[in-house]
């Protein structure tokens, strides 16, 4: 078999290759974290988890500092991955200059680097697709893979380029370093979410290049062992450069989710926050078939306190209940502040009897006297609405609203008192909500 038939034929494998593992990685549900698009480059992530590397040496190239919180060094760790469009377009272009100049000059030693080459590229979609498909099925993704194979890819175009150069084809080298001199650009913009890892990636593609001139012995090249490094230099900067821009505007990010989901005073989730993680937590019980309990709180003789001691006073008795809301609800509820001297609480997996307890236990907790300056000390009572998902409701206006109605009814009884929404009250609550909508509708319509 002639070198020209064997880059054909290869070819020929590398398409049925890549047309497989793009339909094993692209057949996922577009409501999930990977997005199916039409063909292989529709394929993206969507915000998931990628998995902290594991290696030591994967460890210390992607590290970005002990200060950086967990949530930012995943995002990171994600920008590394990537999007298939991005990596197709610096595979197919390293595959490309291998296969033209491998069917050029037919030597075996660029035929090597050729199939060398695309078998790495190869390798680099499949575990870039079963990252992607990984994350779909909540397992961990193969980080370390990833970054071994795209540095092994850096260092095969540098051994591309010093293999073209040693052919004595100055238009075959011109080309491959070229090429390789432009990735580096790709390389970069890649990958400064791990600067580190970016800049090895970086010398050990044009670093050889470099060694190698030095060794060649023609002087005209000496100019390039001093543009090299510059240039590599100049990258990394923009690498770390890039990096600490880009982890300043997640800190700023961050801050603003988090300001604009929580209240101010005691740290909570505000109703916006809350809002959000009901929706949530409703769509997974009702995939997991879990009831979920909602509690509804509000705090019974709370405005004397305000006006005989002051809002500092009223503030320190709101922190505390939050805090006392805390103990009195398992770790894993979703609790917020909904405005005012109102909480509620989302807890997962209970029945009404154990909603019931949970509920008396919040009334006591909260219902103990507060220390405010020295010896003063006073007391609020908590009134608490109980409504159940998916009894009284699967939407998150519904539960609201029969939570709501409860805590009414509960207020009516003498306060302090804890009540579980019933058949009579979820009717009553859901035709006060639909009245409420036609009325929005009707003043919408008037207004129009």
């Amino acid at each position: 078999m002639s070198w020209r038939a064997l880059i054909e034929f290869t070819f020929h494998q590398a398409r049925i290759a890549i047309r497989r593992v793009c339909k094993g990685g692209l057949s996922t549900p577009s409501s999930l974290v990977i997005r199916k698009r039409r063909g292989c480059s529709g394929m993206r992530s969507e915000g998931g988890r990628y998995s902290l590397p594991r290696w030591r040496l994967m460890r210390w190239l992607t590290d970005v500092g002990p200060d950086v919180p967990g949530d930012i060094r995943a995002a990171l760790i994600s920008q590394l991955f990537g999007a298939v469009p991005i990596f197709a377009g610096g595979a197919i272009n390293s595959v490309a200059i291998a296969a033209i100049i491998a069917y050029r000059l037919q030597t075996g030693l660029l035929v090597a680097w050729f199939v060398l080459e695309l078998m790495i590229c190869l390798a680099r979609l499949a575990v870039l697709v079963a990252a992607h498909r990984a994350i779909r099925l909540h397992r961990p993704t193969p980080t370390d893979l990833h970054l071994l194979l795209s540095m092994a890819w850096s260092l095969s175009l540098g051994l591309g380029a010093i293999a073209s150069i040693s052919s004595g084809d100055w238009l075959v080298a011109m080309l491959a370093s070229m090429s390789t001199a432009a990735m580096i650009g790709g390389i970069c913009f890649r990958n400064f979410g791990a600067p580190r890892f970016a800049g090895l990636m970086m010398l050990i593609s044009l670093g050889p290049v470099a060694v190698y001139i030095a060794l060649l012995g023609e002087p005209m090249l000496y100019i390039m062992i001093y543009q090299i490094p510059m240039y590599l230099a100049a990258m990394a900067g923009a690498a770390f450069r890039l990096n600490r821009m880009l982890i300043t505007t997640m800190r700023a990010e961050r801050e603003n989710s988090h300001r604009a989901h929580h209240d101010a005073l005691t740290g909570l989730l505000n109703r916006a926050g809350f809002i959000d993680a009901l929706e949530a937590k409703i769509a997974q019980s009702s995939r997991e078939d879990r009831p979920v309990a909602l509690f509804f709180v509000d705090l019974d003789e709370f405005k004397p306190i305000n006006d005989t001691f002051g809002h500092g006073a009223g503030d320190r008795v709101l922190k505390g209940a939050a805090e006392r809301l805390r103990k009195a609800v398992p770790e894993s509820a979703a609790i917020a502040r909904m405005g005012g001297d109102e909480f509620v609480a989302l807890v997962e997996n209970v029945t009404a009897e154990q909603a019931l307890a949970m509920g008396q236990r919040i009334v006591g907790e909260i219902g103990a006297p507060y220390q405010l300056d020295g010896e003063t000390r006073a007391s609020v009572g908590a009134s608490v609405g109980i409504a159940l998902s998916p009894d009284h409701g699967s939407q998150v206006a519904e539960l609201l609203a029969v939570a709501d109605g409860a805590l009414y009814e509960a207020k009516s009884s003498g306060k302090s008192r804890c009540c579980l929404a019933s058949i009579d009250l979820n009717l009553t609550a859901l035709r006060r909500l639909q009245a409420g909508s036609k009325r929005a509708t009707n003043e919408t319509s008037v207004a129009a």
